[in-house]
């Protein structure tokens, strides 16, 4: 059953192909949001939006890479002209290279910056005029940008320093945001989840015995669990901001 508590809206989501972004574009299109969905892979964005035309959703499929400026707007541009609006931003693209500072390549150091800041500030400042637009003129009168850090934002580890560096500055930008755009009815959220069973932990370095390590044997999060809060973050009353959500595994330390 389709909710209507984003019907009409429009959302961009970024990182769409897997993971947080593939299970925030579903829970939000269940809410009757449409969705453009933007990743590297076409062709798991177009799977996805295959599967949410067939439950009646609006989706949009726009293949970028948005390390590229230019490509960060494009993705904008590419939403509105399409969809003629943009409600929501929700920022979910995201590696995480980890391991020993000096044995990791530092090309590995690059792209963690590329995309897990870089992208996200593209798109963000793409995002801005048409965001700041819906606050003003859409029946709800108000915005949102939603950024995926990571608990990694909130405490530093070994072998982890530009990960850190990373979700510390979003979490960081996030609420110099919220601060500079909570007057203009713009509502920046940052979420920070725990381990969460997602492909980023299928990456270089990431292995299960160096968590394990470190904090035991955890029952993980879902996507769908971060998907939704993010739900709960963009379908508040314009009274309403929820900043920061920060959300564990009930066994994670």
């Amino acid at each position: 059953m389709i909710n209507t508590g984003l019907h009409g809206n429009v959302v961009l989501i970024s990182g769409a192909s897997s993971g947080i972004g593939t299970a925030a574009a579903r829970r939000l299109a269940d809410e009757g949001a449409k969705v453009a969905l933007v990743a590297r892979r076409a062709d798991k964005l177009g799977e996805l939006a295959e599967q949410l035309r067939s439950r009646g959703h609006d989706a949009l499929v726009i293949a970028a890479d948005l390390t590229d400026a230019a490509n960060g707007q494009m993705a904008v541009d590419r939403t509105v002209e399409e969809f003629g609006r943009l409600d929501t931003l929700v920022n979910a693209a995201g590696v995480m290279l980890n391991g020993a500072s000096e044995e990791s390549p530092l090309d590995e150091w690059d792209r963690m910056v590329d995309i897990n800041l870089r992208g996200l500030m593209y798109v963000t400042k793409a995002a801005l005029p048409h965001l700041l637009a819906a606050a003003q003129n859409s029946p709800r009168s108000v915005a949102d940008v939603v950024n995926i850090s990571s608990v990694a934002g909130r405490v530093a580890a070994p072998t982890v320093a530009i990960y850190n560096a990373t979700k510390f500055a979003v979490t960081g930008a996030t609420e110099a945001w919220r601060q500079e755009f909570t007057k203009r009815n713009v509502r920046f959220s940052v979420i920070e989840p725990g381990r969460t069973r997602t492909e980023l932990f299928d990456q270089k370095g990431n292995s299960d015995s160096d968590f394990e390590a470190a904090f035991g044997t955890v029952e993980q999060l879902h996507a769908e669990d971060i998907a939704e809060a993010i739900a709960y973050i963009v379908t508040q009353p314009r009274r309403v901001a929820v900043n920061e959500i920060v959300i564990r595994p009930t066994d994670q330390p």
